[in-house]
Parts: structure tokens; C-alpha cells; sequence
């Protein structure tokens, strides 16, 4: 294609959705001769999708004053309200608000009824939904009804998204994510452009997260990878489907992956610097490193999360609970709860609170919080909100003294996590299990759900778990030790090895005496009358 002129090879490279060959090769046409108002909006574009922001705003601005020198306003207006919109994405609010201010007058001094007040009015919407959800839901399908006179599918879906964001404000998901998959069938069947395109995708994603339908944002999720790996050199959109990615491999126990898709979220979001979804990275990169244990590089990792914006919690209050800072993690995580703007935003750390009340011994406040927390769940079909509430509640079921009750409750919490195949929550699940078991007397069903627990676990490399399980199966042993002491286990383990009263007193540096008088204390605790009977005691509850 060298024989071809620039401009040729650019616009082709446009439709090919190449935007790094795009913009070289507009560029190059640019800087023989400059680009007409079309073309100047295709190099905009392109430019904002590999990440040259301040090209595309120089772009965009060149196009909206060559448009309104042609007496073109609404094609000027349009392209001052992508270049405010980009801006606003960006945090560049004050440039980015006087842009959409400029389109919002150029339409009103020329009395236009054209598809741009549309999308003028988008950003008004967004406002109004965080204090009017209905009157904003009422907005968004005036917009989506604009975009059908008008046949734009930028703006069809752009409404239909807005349409479910107003929707599930108003605890109506079903109708909400009924909106989304509408708007993303457009996307899928490539009838939007890239950048509503990018939009409606990681828009999608998010809103899934929020009201906890993990299949949707899992299948979301995918569609936007593979629709990712078909833009060159896509730069805004791509970190954050690395996010979510790292997040879904997180749940699904594919750990050691996880942490490489977040690595790579952080370095694509590095350059250019600036991008606010770089908050988002780090905090999961400090979740992964949480839950192996690696504290330290945990929390410079949150700490730097927050600095570009992102909430620490309850991912910080967890760690310090890891860290057996109490006092702490109550703090951070009851603040949490006070700020928190709406059932589901507390909902987010009301898991966290209740195992932190727990540590605390806060078994009502912990118990309150249940009960909250599954009026909150009971408003959504959300197979993962039914785990962590079923968690929850056996918890606090089992440190209120009803282990038969935290059995049941436990059950169906590791049921769904089984459901959902997310090992790491259903081997926790499988150690408080362990202790209810065990409160019980039921001690094979407490060995094997602590076996079972500490073989994931293990291949997880999930330290700080690792060791609530090593100290349950301590506590294990010494309850099915008959309520020896440690020295009287020392010496029926030793008894359990043939060891006779003066080689026992050797390896432990201690008398004769002190031997047959832990002998005879262990005898009598245990029922026993012989050393013979006392090995296979020993052996019989694996002591030895």
C-alpha cells in the first residue's frame, strides 16, 4: 500500500478499526496538507483510542472551528461534546464543562432540532441520577427516543444504558440488566462506534458488579476482552477488562493469574499517567497480595490506590484484621459503613464488618449487621449475595453458641460458592464448618471439612487462611486429647513410641517421678488403666 496516498491508507485503516495505523497515517496526510473537518474527526478518534489524548484534543477542536467556519453547527456542536466528554473522563472537569457548555449554546442561538441534544443531554441525566433515579430514567428514554428519529445508534445505546443505570438506582435490576443486555446486543453486532462502543462496555461491567449478578459482569467481561483484542492499540478500555478479568480468575482460584492480568492493567494503565482506573488496579492488586499473606506490599499497594482516588475499604480494614491490629480494622470499617451512600454501597463492607465485630466479640452488632445485610440481598437474584449472607450468618450463628443452626447455614453458603466454583470462599466456608462440626462432637465430619479446606488452601498459597486452619486443627487436637496438658501429650506420645518411663524422663529433662506422676494424671483423665490402652488411644485419635 506505499504507492497510496496517506489519507487513503488512513481512512482506510479507520474502518479496518486499526487506530494506530489510523493515526500515523492521518497525521502524515495532516502534515502535507491539513484535514478537512470529516477527516480531522476520524484522527480525533482514532488518536483518543491508542491514548494520544492531547492529539485528540487538538483534533477535535481543529474540527469544531473548520465546521463552524462552513456554517456547520451541528456537526461543531458534536465535536465539542466529545472532546468536553473525553475531557470530563479524564477529571479535566472545568475544560471539559465549558466544551459541552459551548455545543449546549451553539444548538440554542441556532434553535437546531437536531440528534446532538442528545447527547447534550447524557451528561444533565448522569447528574440527576444520583438525586432523582426516576426523573432520570424518565430522561434517558426521552434521549433513547431522540436516538430513534434521529436513527443513532450511538445514542440508542448510550439511552438504553442510562436507562438501566436509572433502573437498578431504583431497585429495579431485573428491568435494569434487562436494559443492558439491550444495549449490548448493539454493541455486539458492531452498530456502535468505538468510543460509545468502550463506553457501554466497561459501563455494563460495572453495573453488574454493583448489584452482585457475578454470571452477567463474567460474560460481559469476556465479550469486552474479545472485543478489545479487535481494536489496535486500543489504550482506554483495555486496562479495565484486565481489571475485571483479574477479579473473575480471583474468584475462580486462578490466583497466580490473576496477579499477572492486574500487573498488566497497572503498566498499561501507567502510560499515559493520569487514568483514574489505575486506582481500581492497584486495589486489587493489594486484595490478591492480602489474601497471600504478603502484608507489607499490600498496603503500599492500597495506599496507592487511594492516592489516585480509589475507596481503601473494606479491603484496608480487612488487612489490618489480618494483621491483629483490632482497634483498627473497627475504625476503618464501622467509618465505612457510616459513609457508605445507600443500602447497596453498604453493602459492600457489611461482610467485613461482621467478621470484624466477631473478632472484636461484638456478637449483636455483628448479628444486626446479618439481618441487614439479607434484607439488602433479598432485593437482588444474586447466587453470590446468597453466599456471602450465608457466611455471614453462620458465623454468627457459631460464636453465639448454635453450632447445629451455623452448620445449616454453612452448608448452603459452601453449596453456592461450589455453584459459582470459587475455591478460596468455600474452603473458608469449610473451616468454620470444621469448628461447628467439632463444637458438636462430630469429629471425623471436622477432620475431613478441615482436610478439605487446607488441600485448596494450600494450592492457593493463601497464607493468612492457611493459618486460621493450622491453629482450628490445634484446637482440634487438644479437645480430642481428653483435656490433656501439652506435657501429659508429650509423654503419651512418647508412651505411644514404646518408650520406657526413664527414656521418657531423658528426651523430656525431667525426674522419673515427674514421669509416672504425668502417667498417672493421664490415666486417670483419659480412663485408662495400662500403656498398651494408652497407645491405642493415642493412635486411635491420631495424636501421634
Amino acid at each position: 500500500m506505499a504507492d497510496i496516498d496517506p489519507i487513503t491508507r488512513g481512512r482506510r485503516a479507520y474502518e479496518q478499526l486499526a487506530w494506530r495505523d489510523a493515526y500515523t497515517d492521518l497525521s502524515d496526510a495532516d502534515r502535507q496538507s491539513p484535514l478537512n473537518a470529516v477527516d480531522l474527526e476520524r484522527l480525533a478518534r482514532a488518536a483518543y483510542l491508542i491514548g494520544r489524548f492531547d492529539a485528540a484534543d487538538s483534533a477535535w477542536e481543529r474540527a469544531h472551528h473548520d465546521y463552524l467556519g462552513r456554517g456547520e453547527t451541528a456537526a461543531a456542536a458534536r465535536c465539542a461534546f466529545w472532546l468536553g466528554l473525553t475531557l470530563h473522563q479524564r477529571g479535566e472537569n472545568a475544560r471539559g464543562g465549558g466544551w459541552l457548555g459551548r455545543s449546549r449554546r451553539l444548538l440554542d442561538e441556532a434553535s437546531l432540532d437536531c440528534v446532538e441534544r442528545g447527547y447534550l443531554r447524557i451528561p444533565e441525566a448522569l447528574q440527576t441520577l444520583d438525586r432523582d433515579a426516576e426523573a432520570a430514567r424518565r430522561a434517558f428514554v426521552e434521549i433513547a427516543a431522540l436516538a430513534d428519529r434521529f436513527d443513532d445508534a450511538d445514542l440508542r445505546a448510550l439511552g438504553r444504558l442510562g436507562q438501566g443505570q436509572a433502573l437498578v438506582a431504583q431497585g429495579l435490576a431485573s428491568q435494569g440488566v434487562a436494559m443492558f443486555d439491550e444495549a449490548m446486543v448493539a454493541i455486539t453486532t458492531d452498530e456502535v462506534s468505538a468510543i460509545a462502543a468502550g463506553i457501554v462496555y466497561c459501563a455494563t461491567v460495572l453495573a453488574c458488579r454493583e448489584i452482585f449478578d457475578l454470571h452477567r459482569a463474567q460474560e460481559w467481561t469476556a465479550a469486552l476482552g474479545r472485543w478489545c483484542a479487535t481494536q489496535q492499540d486500543l489504550k482506554p478500555y483495555r486496562g479495565q477488562c484486565l481489571v475485571h478479568r483479574s477479579e473473575i480468575m480471583q474468584l475462580r482460584g486462578e490466583w497466580v493469574d490473576a496477579m499477572d492480568e492486574v500487573l498488566q492493567a497497572c503498566e498499561h494503565l501507567s502510560d499515559p499517567p493520569g487514568d483514574p482506573v489505575l486506582g481500581m488496579a492497584l486495589y486489587q492488586q493489594a486484595e490478591l497480595l492480602r489474601l497471600r499473606g504478603e502484608f507489607a506490599r499490600a498496603e503500599r499497594c492500597y495506599r496507592e490506590a487511594g492516592v489516585r482516588g480509589h475507596h481503601l475499604q473494606p479491603g484496608l480494614a480487612l488487612l489490618r484484621l489480618a494483621q491483629g491490629r483490632l482497634d483498627d480494622a473497627r475504625a476503618a470499617i464501622e467509618r465505612a459503613i457510616t459513609e457508605a451512600d445507600g443500602a447497596v454501597e453498604r453493602s459492600k463492607s457489611l461482610a467485613a464488618y461482621v467478621e470484624i465485630e466477631l473478632a472484636v466479640g461484638r456478637v449483636e452488632d455483628a448479628s444486626a449487621a446479618v439481618e441487614e445485610f439479607d434484607a439488602i440481598a433479598a432485593r437482588f437474584d444474586s447466587p453470590y449475595l446468597r453466599a456471602v449472607v450465608g457466611y455471614a450468618r453462620g458465623s454468627v450463628l457459631l460464636a453465639g453458641g448454635d453450632a447445629g443452626a451455623a452448620c445449616a447455614a454453612l452448608r448452603g453458603a459452601w453449596v453456592a460458592w461450589h455453584e459459582l466454583e470459587a475455591p478460596y470462599e468455600a474452603a473458608r466456608v469449610r473451616l468454620r464448618m470444621a469448628e461447628a462440626c467439632e463444637r458438636l462432637g462430630d469429629h471425623d465430619s471436622a477432620e475431613m471439612e478441615l482436610d478439605a479446606a487446607r488441600r485448596v488452601l494450600e494450592q492457593l498459597g493463601a497464607a493468612p487462611a492457611l493459618e486460621q486452619a493450622r491453629v482450628l486443627a490445634g484446637r482440634s487436637a487438644l479437645r480430642s486429647s481428653g483435656g490433656l496438658t501439652p506435657r501429659e501429650l508429650e509423654v503419651l506420645r512418647l508412651v505411644a513410641t514404646g518408650a520406657t518411663n526413664r527414656e521418657i524422663a531423658e528426651t523430656l529433662v525431667i525426674s522419673d517421678k515427674t514421669v509416672a506422676r504425668h502417667l498417672s494424671n493421664m490415666f486417670t483423665k483419659l480412663g485408662l488403666s495400662s500403656r498398651a490402652a494408652a497407645t491405642a488411644y493415642a493412635y486411635e485419635h491420631e495424636l501421634v
